[in-house]
This record gives structure tokens, C-alpha cells and sequence, in this order.
């Protein structure tokens, strides 16, 4: 998968790809707006609309992934580096709840 996700940044460009992250991230907001403030049936909706959100939703946040692992890729950060910055950023978080109190 790695190999194909160079391939894909290298063909497009990192300025094109960065462009179109954007429209990643708006797609994404907006699946999670339309799920948790519906203009007409909040409160009404059946299960089987609730299951098509989420996965919209899923499908969003992939789209988001794949383009965030072309960066990740394109700058030659490894995902240790990632995971050792996303586990210090929700501990410095936690702290922060727990100081609110």
C-alpha cells in the first residue's frame, strides 16, 4: 500500500495533493454535520439512515487517511514518530480535562 500511495503523491504533485486534502476534510466535516444536526428529522431517525451515516462517515475519515499517509510518506515520517506524537498530545489532553476540574 505504501508503494501505491507514493505513487499516487508523486503523480500528482504535493501542492495538487494538499489542494485536495482540503476537499477531504470538508467531506468529512460535513458527513459528521449532516449525521448530528439534521435540519428536519432530529430525534426521528430510523436505524437503518443511522447505519448509512456512519458509514459515510467511515468511508470520510478514510478518505482523510489515505491523504494524510501520502503526506505522511512524501515528508519521510515514519509511524512511530506519528504514534509517539498522537500519545503525547492525548496525554497532554487528559491532563488539561483533568486540571479543568
Amino acid at each position: 500500500m505504501e508503494n501505491q500511495l507514493r505513487e499516487i503523491i508523486e503523480h500528482y504533485g504535493i501542492m495538487k495533493q494538499l489542494k485536495y486534502i482540503h476537499s477531504e476534510y470538508f467531506e468529512l466535516d460535513e458527513a459528521i454535520v449532516q449525521k448530528e444536526y439534521p435540519a428536519i428529522a432530529k430525534g426521528h431517525k430510523n436505524e437503518q439512515l443511522d447505519i448509512l451515516e456512519n458509514k459515510h462517515i467511515a468511508e470520510e475519515i478514510a478518505d482523510v487517511m489515505v491523504m494524510l499517509e501520502q503526506f505522511r510518506l512524501y515528508y519521510g515520517i515514519d509511524k512511530e514518530t506519528i504514534q509517539d506524537l498522537m500519545e503525547y498530545k492525548i496525554n497532554r489532553q487528559i491532563e488539561r480535562i483533568e486540571n479543568e476540574g
